[in-house]
């Protein structure tokens, strides 16, 4: 068991922290004029996906949670849920819909993910930070709305909404951001 302190906050850093395990996803230190210094922080719970802010006092001590990630391939989805082979032994993991809701907007078959486990049991998965989607649905593009100003939603395959420029049709294939779920660009073809 490693403990930390708020000093040693970066991050991505995992950390136990009410009996549940937590990704630092944002942290500030705050020095205020009276009182103590402590630590604002944002935290993912790797095993709800929810995320919440916490304050800790200034040289708090904490378990750090060591986490192992796997490699994995998705392969496919049935009814106890969602099936990935490990890249090393071949060995098969099956995950929950309900523990992996957000990935699901990024997941195609084939690719590869990291498995995210604690003491064996498996937490979640992250995917890359870009991929890329084909659009399913949108308004078609406008002639002469090439570069300038302005969105419109365009559904993906995988059940994502994004808001895209104008010029994006059907069956265009699209970067997306998997950290906020935005455009980036259209793919390389």
């Amino acid at each position: 068991m490693a403990t930390i302190s708020t000093a040693d906050f970066k991050n991505g850093l995992t950390i136990k922290v009410d009996n549940a395990i937590w990704r630092i996803t944002s942290f500030q230190h705050v020095k205020p004029g009276k009182g103590g210094a402590f630590v604002r922080s944002k935290l993912k719970n790797l095993k709800t996906g929810a995320v919440q802010e916490k304050t800790f006092r200034s040289g708090a001590k904490m378990e750090q949670a060591i986490i192992d990630t796997r490699n994995m391939q998705y392969l496919y989805s049935d009814p106890s849920g969602y099936i990935f082979m490990d890249m090393d032994n071949y060995e098969q993991v099956s995950i929950p819909g309900n523990q992996i809701k957000e990935e699901l907007n990024y997941l195609q078959p084939n690719m590869q993910v990291k498995v995210i486990q604690y003491n064996g049991q498996t937490l979640g998965i992250d995917v890359p930070n870009t991929v890329t989607l084909e659009v399913a649905d949108t308004e078609p593009g406008i002639k002469g709305n090439t570069v300038s100003g302005g969105s419109k939603p365009a559904k993906m395959t995988t059940g994502l909404t994004v808001q895209v420029p104008f010029f994006v049709n059907q069956g265009d294939k699209l970067l997306i951001n998997t950290t906020d779920g935005t455009y980036i660009s259209r793919a390389n073809k």
